[in-house]
């Protein structure tokens, strides 16, 4: 065979070479493998990256995804141990909580790019705070990808290009030079000449001598070429069972229109199809599995089918179906009992099951995505407790505690006394976050082992525009802070173990953007070294990766690889040259990130990067240390896959490749030597890799397709027969951990026991790491700076310049001690002893008495409005001074007043009502015998306000000032704003204070009046029409009495109804339709105007024959009106007259005793209007300034009131009325009153 293939005719090679150039040609497409919303299971979630493929995005894609899972025991709550790069969250709340776990990491089919890690560590986020949540106390899971600890892997399904043309790593057993025939860096076009079979691999395609292979077996799952979609879940330790979900998703449709489940028993070797099962016509969405009893699976159904799940308790072997009235977003699993769940819904609610999936109840309403956790034994009071964050109104939420079984308003908690901001609540390990925002500035609380709430001391100028909670592991909390004046980098903050005082770790770390919007630190903890972190830094426009071993005390520079893979020198030195490194974690169990280390294997460490001066993406190499990042070695030139088997005792890479593989390598001492082995007879173009579940991985699947159209091919690889015995005692050594020589770390010194490089045995699954430790004596390097200090350039930690050392915190108590700080802190989890210690250590002192300083109040809600008649609760902090010796005063500004003993009495606020409307002063007033100190606020208190009308006159004489004047229900509601737009001025409105303006029109015509009205959140508005005309009469009407009974008070009752009497008026009097105006006047008894409006074309510039012809009409409407002639029918049986109305009763037709009424009060109104004048006029001159504002009110009703003619002069009693006032204005007031109108109403001077 291997002869034919060489001797076969240059067409027939020109053939296959055309054939497979065309293949890759016509189905490039993206080949990316992500987990939408998951995170990863090591120490910082809920279960542990295995190692995968990860492929770079190109032009197109497929989307046809896989998933699938492989648990170990560190991927429940307890979580492992395992190295992560850290992620904030500040995306969308909406997909899955990354808290869980991925439910189905995502294997799509590759297609042309190389393995990539771009699938990102997902923990959970603080998002509108972003607090990244990165450690779990149980495990959730989405239906779109978020899922958890359950194992169950992800993978797209892709085109192919076509060959495999494999590299080799340095000290391959073969001597094909690594760099020859290597896939181009991203970015570089593919060359076809760059696509043919190597040699090696025209060869493999038939008999090979002396090839290694492994023990390898190919399962296809025939029937499922169409399904580009797979979930697969490895059942966990000591179990050879192994699940995998296919399905077809159809992304038009946006739903799964068939499914397949299949179930090995064998380790993989072969497969059960189970969809009799499950029943033939079931199609299956989503595959969950218990944290805690990796036997219980649940399936959950397509809801566009059927809205059900079906459980299993024996590994999938046996299923019931049970059927669900809601559809489920995400699940979160209790950290320790199996069947405890807890689900979010479509519409916000959470539910929860102690029966795994078997009965649900509602928990809660209005929950916020992702902001709902199981409570943690040792620090709550129960087991069942849950902590949650419900939606209250648009911007506020609340952090509410509930019982899992009976969540009602009396088993409720508040632990954070007023309301947060919106998805904000982060509840992880010992410690609560949450924040809120006052005058657009966000405050971050911390509680502290379910403690009361403290605001979180960042230095005082950090003024931080971003937060995300990295760590909260080793009793102290790690912040990624982004400054005012940062943009694309986030400053490093580490805590005390209260998780309050704040210091600087490291400036200016690298951030990016993950595919959910999520924000990536790259920060990167290795495993199984406790205090060893790498973080890629941004100096100078140039990012460089620095290594710390005490928790980020301090930080440098990784030394380069002296020599590359060919021995050549490399001449890197120090600062100007080093080794830069990608601190991408995957985040998807079927991919490999750029860099992984092991708890099993403390000191490897396999990244890709490259060297230089900064990180570059191009000319990319992978690099390994066996000694803890103090030396390393290149062991390929291009990006692999690099793999741990054993515990780490070996080593397997698999190339990044769009091209079809058939080879990888081993490594069985540390990466210094590698062998290659095929693992199949024909190449696969590969997906992804499911490893065994555990750290002794020996046994994984990858998974490929031969072609585009091919089932999917699994093929299972054993390592164990590449092991010919077990470690013994004698093949292990020490190894010291040291940082450049310095073997003191972290207060002690560390001895590991290692498998010995040559030695070429299985471990086992009963090997575990063991190291011993020895103290050291404590150094200036065990201390950092304490909060309120800086590090100078000469190392020492002094007082910043707004820090005063002086200043105690209020629980400083006079007889009691506090820490008067040094200026220094030990690093948190440092265990060194003596030495400079004493130095160094805060001294504990007697609390002397001190006056208070630093006095702050605020609402809980963090706002200036309170609501009338409902709870304001009151916050009172003290920076400073013997809050135990100091009594707090709290004047409300209303009349009354509290006065506290000392602080502590008041941790859960002061509550109070006010009962009225208005701006109130509150002040607090801190007091001791050395001294006090006051602070105060003004809180604006408000109603509702439900309804405004606008009063205006409906016909207004043009040039004459009409008065406008928005009417408010109920009356008093704080402070208002009016905004008004005034005829055609509809660009530059007028903005007041008060309720009235006064106004002209200038031109005849119709003419807009709108008023808004602001009050606090809520604004309403009225809109009103004015006639404008230079001439009018007008009358008022009343109504026989039955009208009142249907006048519901309403705008748009008032407007039917006149429209329905101007038509009854024009019916009896003839008058023409634009001559006539009516309207109904709010309120009862029932009245309305009628306006006469001259005719143009007969008065036009004739204001004597206006006058005349507006008089004819007028008399002609009042004749109909004096004799009933107006009626109209207002529904059947209801009759309704309309009269003209007098200052005496108008004709009393109907005589019932409501009628009589009326006029009653018309002749009282008159008697009363006889009284005011006649006061005005007995009393003027100790009101000065009043008869002249009396006057223009006057002319002003009659402009808009009055039937007679406006432009006549008043009668001869009015006249009098009017000229003997002013003549006694004139003998009793020598001052002169100068009247000016302004949109405020009348300004004397």
């Amino acid at each position: 065979m291997e002869r034919g293939v060489i001797s076969c005719p240059k067409w027939h090679r020109a053939l296959w070479f055309l054939l497979f150039n065309m293949l890759f040609l016509s189905h490039a497409a993206q080949a990316e493998i992500t987990c939408r919303s998951c995170h990863l299971g090591n120490k910082w979630g809920a279960r542990e990256l295995l190692p995968n493929f990860k492929f770079r995005e190109a032009a197109t894609e497929l989307r046809g995804e896989v998933f699938g899972y492989g648990d170990g025991p560190g991927r429940s709550g307890a979580a492992s141990a395992e190295s992560r790069r850290l992620r904030c969250a500040g995306g969308s709340a909406e997909r899955g909580p990354e808290r869980a776990g991925c439910t189905e990491p995502r294997l799509k089919r590759n297609t042309d790019s190389r393995l990539h890690a771009k699938g990102e560590f997902s923990e959970s986020e603080f998002a509108k705070v972003k607090v990244s949540r990165v450690k779990t106390n149980g495990q959730r899971k989405t239906r779109d990808g978020a899922g958890g600890p359950s194992a169950t892997r992800y993978a797209k399904r892709a085109k192919r290009s076509s060959n495999d043309d494999e590299s080799r790593p340095a000290g391959s057993a073969q001597s094909q030079d690594p760099g020859v025939g290597t896939i181009p860096a991203a970015g570089r076009r593919v060359m076809r000449s760059e696509l043919r079979w190597s040699g090696d691999e025209r060869r493999a395609a038939g008999p090979r001598q002396e090839e290694l292979k492994v023990n390898s077996s190919t399962f296809a799952l025939t029937g499922d070429s169409s399904h580009n979609q797979a979930m697969v879940h490895w059942s966990g330790q000591n179990s050879s069972v192994i699940l995998m979900l296919t399905k077809l998703f159809d992304f038009n449709l946006n739903s799964v229109t068939e499914s397949s489940l299949w179930r090995s028993t064998d380790y993989g070797a072969t497969y059960q199809k189970l969809n009799d099962k499950v029943g033939a016509k079931t199609i299956l969405s989503y595959l969950y599995v218990s944290p805690n009893n990796k036997r219980k699976i649940m399936l959950l159904t397509d809801p566009e089918v059927e809205s059900s799940l079906l459980i299993s308790s024996d590994e999938g072997a046996t299923y019931q179906k049970y059927r669900l009235n809601f559809y489920i977003l995400s699940l979160l699993f209790h950290p320790e009992q199996e069947d405890w769940i807890l689900a979010y819904s479509h519409d916000q609610k959470l539910y929860s099951s102690v029966e795994f999936g078997r009965r649900w109840q509602v928990v809660h309403e209005r929950v916020a995505p992702n902001r709902f956790y199981w409570s943690k034994m040792g620090l709550d009071k129960e087991p069942g407790l849950i902590h949650l964050e419900t939606s209250i109104s648009e911007g506020q939420a609340l952090y509410v505690t509930c019982k899992l079984q009976n969540c009602t308003d009396a088993n409720k908690g508040k632990p954070f006394p007023g309301y947060i901001d919106p998805n904000s609540l982060v509840v992880q390990d010992e410690y609560v976050f949450v924040q809120v925002s006052t005058a657009g500035r966000p405050i971050y609380y911390v509680s502290a082992k379910r403690d009361v709430f403290t605001p979180m001391k960042l230095p005082k100028y950090t003024l931080p525009k971003d937060l995300h909670v990295i760590s909260t592991d080793e009793n102290r909390v790690v912040a990624a802070v982004q400054e005012w004046n940062q943009n694309e980098t986030y400053n490093l903050y580490v805590s005390d173990t209260s998780g309050v005082y704040y210091t600087l770790a490291l400036e200016n770390v690298v951030s990016s953007m993950g595919p959910e919007g999520n924000v990536m630190v790259d920060l990167y903890e290795v495993a199984g070294i406790k205090g060893m972190f790498l973080a890629n830094r941004k100096t100078d426009n140039q990012v460089k990766t620095y290594i710390t071993y005490n928790r980020g005390r301090d930080w440098r520079l990784l030394q380069a690889p002296g020599k590359d893979l060919r021995a050549n020198s490399i001449h890197c030195e120090l600062p100007y040259c080093s080794l830069h490194l990608h601190l991408h974690v995957s985040a998807n169990p079927y991919t490999s990130g750029n860099i992984a280390s092991r708890e099993s294997a403390p000191g490897i460490i396999v990244a890709s990067g490259s060297i230089g001066s900064e990180l570059t993406t191009s000319n990319v190499s992978v690099f390994i240390t066996s000694d803890a990042g103090n030396t390393w070695r290149q062991i390929f030139n291009e990006e692999y896959a690099v793999l741990y088997l054993d515990q780490g005792g070996a080593l397997v890479a698999i190339r990044h490749t769009p091209l079809p593989i058939r080879h990888l390598w081993l490594s069985f001492d540390e990466g210094r030597q590698w062998n290659k082995y095929s693992f199949t007879s024909s190449p696969l173009f590969v997906d992804g890799v499911l490893g065994e579940p555990g750290e002794e991985t020996l046994i994984m699947t990858i998974f490929g397709h031969v072609s585009h159209r091919s089932e999917w091919q699994l093929v299972k690889i054993d390592f164990r027969s590449i092991f010919n015995r077990r470690c013994t005692e004698a093949d292990y050594q020490t190894w010291h951990l040291h940082n450049q020589g310095e073997p003191c770390l972290m207060g002690v010194k560390r001895i590991y026991r290692k498998l010995k490089p040559t030695s070429r045995c299985v471990m086992g699954k009963t090997y575990s790491v063991s190291m011993t430790s020895g103290p050291c004596e404590c150094t200036e390097a065990d201390f950092e700076c304490d909060y309120g200090y800086e590090r100078r350039t000469n190392g020492k930690c002094t007082p910043a310049f707004w820090f005063h050392p002086s200043s105690m915190s209020r629980s400083c108590t006079m007889g009691m001690t506090f820490l008067n700080s040094t200026g220094y802190r030990k690093v948190v989890s440092n265990n060194c002893t003596a030495g400079v210690s004493m130095e160094y250590t805060a001294r504990r002192q007697q609390c002397p008495i001190q006056a208070p300083r630093g006095l702050h109040l605020v609402t809980s809600e963090g706002t200036l409005t309170a609501t009338l008649g409902t709870n304001v609760t009151f916050l009172v902090f003290l920076e400073e001074g013997d809050g135990a010796r100091t009594s707090i005063t709290l004047d409300f500004g209303d009349g009354h007043a509290v006065t506290y003993s000392n602080v502590s009495s008041i941790e859960d606020g002061i509550k109070h009502i006010y009962k009225t409307v208005g701006i109130y002063r509150v002040t607090a007033t801190g007091e001791n015998s050395l001294g006090s100190e006051t602070t105060m606020l003004y809180l604006h208190v408000t109603c509702q306000l439900e309804y405004i009308h606008l009063s205006a006159p409906f016909v207004a004489v043009r040039n004459k000032e009409v008065n406008l004047t928005a009417v408010l229900w109920p009356s008093q509601v704080g402070t208002v704003t009016y905004i008004w737009w005034i005829g055609n001025n509809t660009e530059q409105p007028v903005i007041t204070l008060e309720g009235s303006v006064s106004c002209t029109f200038p031109r005849e015509g119709i003419s807009t009046v709108t008023v808004q009205v602001s009050v606090g959140n809520s604004i309403l508005q009225d809109r009103k029409t004015i006639a404008v005309h230079e001439y009018f009469r007008s009358h008022l009407l009343a109504f026989s009495s039955n009208l009142d009974d249907h006048n519901p008070d309403v705008a748009e009752w008032r407007l039917d109804v006149s429209r329905v009497i101007r038509n009854s008026l024009i019916q009896a009097t003839g008058v023409r339709e634009d001559q006539l105006l009516v309207t109904v006047l709010p309120g009862l008894p029932t009245a309305a105007e009628f306006f006469l409006l001259p005719d143009k074309q007969l008065t036009e510039g004739k204001p004597d024959k206006s006058s005349v012809h507006l008089d004819q009409l007028s008399e002609v409407l009042l004749g109909a009106l004096n004799q009933n002639l107006v009626q109209f029918t207002l529904r059947p049986g209801v009759q309704v007259t309309v009269y003209a109305a007098h200052l005496s009763a108008a004709p009393l037709v109907d005589t019932s005793e409501n009628h009589s009424g009326s006029a009653m009060l018309m002749l009282l109104s008159v008697v009363v209007v006889g009284l005011a004048v006649f006061v005005i006029y007995k009393f003027k001159r100790k009101i000065p300034g009043l008869n002249v504002y009396a006057q223009m009110q006057n002319e002003k009703e009659q402009e808009m009131m009055s039937p007679a003619n406006p432009t006549e002069a008043p009668s001869s009693s009015q006249r009098d009325l009017v000229h003997s006032l002013e003549i006694l204005d004139t003998e009793f007031n020598s001052r002169p009153i100068e009247v000016k109108w302004s949109s405020r109403g009348v300004d004397e001077s």
